[in-house]
């Protein structure tokens, strides 16, 4: 059976805000993130995503 976190607990955890947590889950762009009357469940092996807002790039020199 899965273990599941709150978007709280996953916010705490990824040190990033609630409102953060929630719109990831919006964007289904958590794993498995399942809203359930209002609140959203993740499970507790899901990982952070990735933020789009910054572009990785690699140089090489």
């Amino acid at each position: 059976m899965f273990e599941y976190m709150t978007a709280q607990e996953a916010a705490e955890k990824w040190n990033v805000s609630l409102r953060w947590v929630q719109r990831l889950c919006k964007e289904n762009r958590i794993d498995g993130a399942m809203n359930i009357n209002r609140v959203w469940l993740i499970p507790k092996v899901a990982e952070k995503p990735a933020d789009k807002r910054r572009k990785v790039t690699n140089y090489e020199e």
